[in-house]
């Protein structure tokens, strides 16, 4: 098989890292207002430049900024959008910690949208540049979904306060969504993964009564939603590989979701113009994977159903989509990247 030169690569990751310690006594101290902004972002660049050394260390051929400017890794996006939250618990925006005990579901977060969404400036362009002048691997750019924020509150949400018209919200999503990476692709960004949290949901029978109980018809949802992505993807820059991570949710150790990609797999798999996707498969959640024997044999079972040439592999989420991070260690972390990487050069000789 050739060897690839574009993404997606053979050893992936999903994107976010688990943030050093001081990093984040620090944060908490710019929050109470004991340092400046510019003591903060010092610190951000400093423990950046780590995660990047940690990615060309192990072996791979992209890098991200380890999400560590980042509390949250959608909530972030959207304020940038307008007066918007996406991760509202009990009425209060989220404000980190470990939120309940690993393994179990954690409470699905609401969407407050108290203004229109818009596009005023990029978002993620400062964070592409610095990857690419402290890297030499491929920077890899993570956002949430365009369907993310209405997922979290339905039309309910939407006609709040900010919209009369639902269609007219779903035209500034788009619009925003658009003009972000087209500002990416300016700034010499090729890749570009879309995180996005609802489609795969759709399949576990807590979340479709969780939406019937608002009004919303899952199944209609899900077509709404692939509509709305490809009215982003007709649009974006054709000079950017654009992919699609489906999670379930992954916070803390804990989830949102669970249940496997059956129900939803013909519509979207075969309706959504997209690239490539990020798949969970390693977990009793989505099906498994587990060490390197088994993950070869994982890959094998998937070779029997797609040419082994359009096969990838990588950790099923983020190590830390709150910037608390998940419970493994900065080790187990490092270990489980170099297993990625290891796996693919023994199966496809290339990482």
């Amino acid at each position: 098989m050739p060897l690839r030169v574009e993404p997606p690569f053979r050893a992936e990751h999903i994107g976010s890292l688990l943030r050093p310690g001081n990093l984040l006594e620090l944060r908490a101290r710019f929050g109470s207002g004991e340092i400046s902004r510019e003591a903060l972002g010092a610190a951000e660049d400093a423990a950046i430049r780590d995660a990047l050394a940690l990615q060309e260390r192990v072996g791979l051929k992209l890098a991200t900024d380890g999400e560590f400017r980042r509390r949250l890794y959608h909530s972030f996006f959207y304020r940038a959008l307008g007066d918007i939250s996406i991760d509202t618990v009990g009425g209060e925006d989220a404000k980190g910690g470990k939120g309940g005990e690993p393994g179990k579901r954690a409470t699905q977060p609401v969407a407050l949208i108290r203004s229109r969404v818009h596009w005023t400036k990029p978002i993620n362009v400062a964070d592409l540049r610095f990857v690419a002048a402290n890297s030499a691997l491929v920077p890899k750019i993570t956002i949430p979904g365009p369907c993310a924020l209405h997922f979290r509150g339905g039309d309910a949400a939407v006609l709040a306060s900010a919209y009369k018209d639902v269609e007219a919200f779903w035209e500034d999503t788009v619009a925003a969504f658009v003009r972000e990476l087209t500002a990416l692709a300016d700034a010499g960004c090729r890749y570009v993964q879309i995180d996005e949290t609802a489609f795969a949901k759709f399949g576990d029978p807590e979340v479709q009564a969780a939406l019937r109980a608002r009004g919303d018809d899952w199944s209609v949802l899900i077509d709404k939603y692939i509509a709305v992505t490809n009215r982003v993807l007709a649009q974006a820059p054709p000079s950017l590989r654009i992919g699609m991570h489906l999670c379930r949710g992954n916070r803390g150790g804990q989830w949102h979701a669970e249940g496997s990609y059956d129900t939803v797999a013909e519509r979207l798999f075969n309706a959504l113009d997209i690239a490539f996707y990020f798949l969970e498969y390693d977990t009793p959640r989505a099906g498994t994977f587990a060490r390197k024997d088994e993950l070869t044999r994982r890959i094998e079972d998937a070779a029997r159903h797609l040419d082994l040439d359009r096969l990838a592999v990588s950790p099923q989420c983020g190590f830390a989509s709150l910037d608390t991070g998940n419970p493994i260690s900065p080790e187990i972390q490092e270990r489980k990247l170099r297993l990625v990487v290891e796996l693919a050069h023994e199966i496809w000789g290339e990482s």
